[in-house]
């Protein structure tokens, strides 16, 4: 799209370098392994949202360090959502609380 300029994009080469420069603020994992629907948690400015493959999810490794576990509440027994469509109601939810 020719608004991909104005994303802020940081590509870390692996997790453990994702975490010796992660910035400040809560990792918030989407997964359908989630604790809470995301309709119950308070997000905050700092919040970094983390997104699974939608093969694989995350590693232990990964699941293990969020802050929040979070998954998306599929009525009448669906397993899950693709991720793009996962990541636009996670925004969504995260910007509606924000304003």
């Amino acid at each position: 799209m020719d608004y991909a300029a104005d994303a802020d994009v940081i590509a870390h080469s692996s997790w453990t370098r994702f975490l010796a420069d992660r910035p400040n603020g809560r990792l918030v994992l989407m997964t359908t392994k989630g604790a809470m629907p995301l309709w119950d948690h308070q997000f905050r400015a700092d919040d970094i949202i983390l997104m699974g493959r939608e093969s694989a999810g995350v590693p232990d490794e990964v699941h293990d360090a969020a802050d929040s576990r979070l998954l998306i509440p599929m009525p009448g027994g669906g397993r899950s959502l693709n991720i793009a469509m996962a990541a636009g109601i996670t925004i969504a939810e995260a910007s509606r609380q924000l304003r």
